[in-house]
């Protein structure tokens, strides 16, 4: 081992005592010699501590560790060298260190000592850290964005860009985005705007909407600028370019889809005004004749075929309108007190006589806790039971169908409907999707059934429009089950007790206007409402409307909406203008039945809406409603 005489080393004491870095003599052999007060405080060892060690030992693990013979290759070629590097204090805290290594040779070229310096760089490695955070997530934020980000100086002229750019505009970046005068990509008028007035005008960026790419062609751009500081000097430019030419595409076809979809809700007003008008007459005239009683057998048989043929069409179209409007938010329900047994009742009317033929014995049930009149839409229920006993009145040869009626297990405010047929099964697989708008239980080329495909589908629609579920149940084999609820709701302003009765008035003294311009319509409704006992005055047009109720008083007002001269609407509001507060109960007549229809009814001041073929209970539900029945 080398030993150094501490005497033959020559350096500034004052220096060495008073330094704010640290110092230390290290022998040829590595070993630390001394150290000043600024090397103990920095590692937080004493004199005493640091005698008989290396540098090394005090070297963070991590870091390759600095002994002598290190020192001395580096030295070979130098006088003096520098190493950073991680070293570990004695409180266990990591500390980052600046070495300065020299060697002292005596006179015959002996290394005799090395004179080490550590200063404390800590704080400065942390800042370092922080900017390459900095530099790095500024770096992954340009490389990775997915929109096109150049960066341009005050000369007009590209400095950089990232990879989105070079795949938008189709230019090398290296070789040939850097130094291009951006005004190849957006146009000189662009980049002057950009340079003379973006650092106080946001709104420049609006105007730059396209990107001229390498091969003449132009790209659909949403553009953001950002002004480039340095030392609180604006030095350049950020140009970051969103490529919306999908976007465009997606809005084009969206408007191209509206488009499509308002031309059929055109087509389905059209076509339920023109059927449903025809229809109007067939139904409503069926049910005048079949009121006559000096009818044979033969002629009512034979007007039995045309009714019956009338609503099997008028239901076709019903529930492809129904689809239509519900989809579209365009129902409504209509809620009252109604007799749930009468409900069930009225719905087995309709298929009973199908049921008669095949023999299908018809049950229903309502369990003890099931209140006997409840509050919703009785329409919408009746529409939902005829579709399932429809359904399984079509699928059942032999048995019974029946319909329970009883309280959800847990919940009180739920009713479970429960529609029962011993029929062919259902296909387990298929218990979903013959909720399916045009799904039938049997397949299309083969089915043996007639209908639309739709009634299960309006069915789900209008359960959940009334607060519950629907679901079947089947093994595919022994008939099947349809299961559905319905929320109960409280009437508002009445009671449950309350009846449907409303205050009657003599029919001999109401007095009816009826403003239609189609002839078989006009003779529909007006032997309709004769027979019920109301005086009738026609007229064909919305102008001899507005001039009789000028004229005469008349309760209440059927008018149509389509007419000549003045419309239906046009006629209301004329009405209403002048008569103000004595003006009839109007109701709006239409074959339309769309979404927005009843709201444009009430808009113009008329008070209910009714849709053709215009049936007798319809009629006597809005008389009843306007208490002059």
């Amino acid at each position: 081992m080398h030993r150094v005489n501490l005497n033959q080393v020559t350096f500034n004491q004052q220096v060495f005592d008073h330094a704010s870095f640290g110092i230390f003599l290290i022998s040829p052999d590595g070993l630390i010699l001394i150290v000043n007060p600024a090397m103990e405080k920095m590692f937080g060892y004493s004199q005493a501590e640091f005698d008989g060690k290396r540098i090394g030992d005090f070297s963070h693990p991590d870091e390759a560790q600095t002994y002598i013979d290190d020192l001395k290759a580096l030295l070979s070629n130098e006088s003096e060298v520098q190493i950073e590097g991680r070293y570990i204090k004695k409180n266990g805290e990591i500390m980052w260190g600046l070495l300065s290594f020299k060697l002292f040779c005596n006179e015959t070229g002996n290394p005799m000592y090395y004179i080490g310096q550590m200063i404390d760089i800590t704080k400065q490695k942390e800042s370092e850290r922080r900017l390459q955070e900095s530099v790095e997530r500024y770096t992954s934020l340009k490389k990775y964005n997915h929109d096109a980000v150049i960066s341009f100086g005050l000369d007009g002229r590209i400095i950089n860009a990232n990879s989105m750019a070079e795949k938008l505009t189709g230019y090398w970046i290296e070789t040939e985005l850097i130094g291009m005068k951006l005004s190849n990509l957006i146009g000189n008028e662009n980049v002057s705007k950009i340079l003379e007035k973006s650092l106080f005008d946001n709104s420049i960026e609006h105007d730059i909407d396209m990107l001229v790419t390498k091969d003449g062609n132009t790209v659909e751009v949403l553009t953001s600028i950002a002004p480039i500081f340095v030392g609180g000097h604006n030095i350049g430019f950020y140009l970051i370019c969103k490529d919306i030419s999908e976007q465009k595409k997606l809005l084009l076809a969206k408007e191209a889809a509206e488009a499509t979809n308002q031309a059929k809700s055109e087509f389905l007003a059209m076509m339920s005004h023109e059927i449903r008008t025809p229809m109007n007459g067939v139904v409503g005239m069926t049910d005048i004749l079949l009121d006559m009683t000096d009818l044979s057998e033969e002629q009512r048989s034979c007007i039995e075929v045309i009714r019956k043929s009338g609503e099997t069409l008028l239901s076709i179209i019903n529930d492809i309108l129904d689809l239509s409007k519900i989809e579209a938010g365009r129902i409504e329900l209509q809620e009252e007190i109604f007799d749930l047994h009468k409900c069930i009742k009225d719905s087995f009317s309709v298929i009973s006589g199908r049921a008669e033929i095949k023999n299908l014995t018809l049950t229903y049930t309502l369990h003890h806790n099931v209140p006997d009149n409840i509050y919703g839409d009785p329409e919408r229920l009746k529409q939902v039971l005829i579709n399932l006993l429809g359904n399984a009145v079509k699928f059942t040869s032999k048995g019974s169908i029946s319909v329970k009626v009883e309280q959800l297990t847990g919940d009180p405010d739920k009713l479970v409907f429960t529609v029962t047929d011993t029929g062919m099964g259902i296909d387990p697989a298929r218990l979903n999707d013959i909720f399916e708008p045009f799904a039938q239980v049997d397949s299309f080329m083969s089915r043996r059934h007639e209908g639309t495909g739709l009634g299960l589908a309006i069915s789900r629609r209008l359960v959940h429009m009334m607060g519950g579920e629907i679901r079947a149940v089947s093994d595919g084999i022994n008939g099947s089950s349809f299961i559905f609820t319905i929320r109960l709701k409280e009437a508002p302003g009445l009671s449950r007790e309350q009846d449907f009765e409303q205050t009657l008035n003599n029919a001999i003294n109401t007095s009816i206007l009826l403003a239609e311009d189609n002839p078989i319509n006009q003779l529909v409704m007006s032997k309709m409402l004769e027979k019920m006992g109301y005086r009738v005055t026609v007229v064909s047009n919305g102008k001899e409307a507005a001039e009789a109720a000028h004229n005469k008083h008349f309760d209440l007002i059927f008018m149509d909406l389509h007419m000549p001269v003045l419309n239906g609407l046009e006629a209301t509001q004329i009405i209403k203008k002048s008569l103000k507060e004595k003006s009839p109960r109007i109701i709006a007549v239409t074959a339309n039945a769309l979404k927005g229809d009843r709201e444009k009814c009430l808009a113009a001041g008329m008070d209910e809406y009714i849709s053709k073929p215009v049936k007798r209970e319809a009629v006597m539900k809005l008389l009843r409603q306007f208490a002059i029945i």
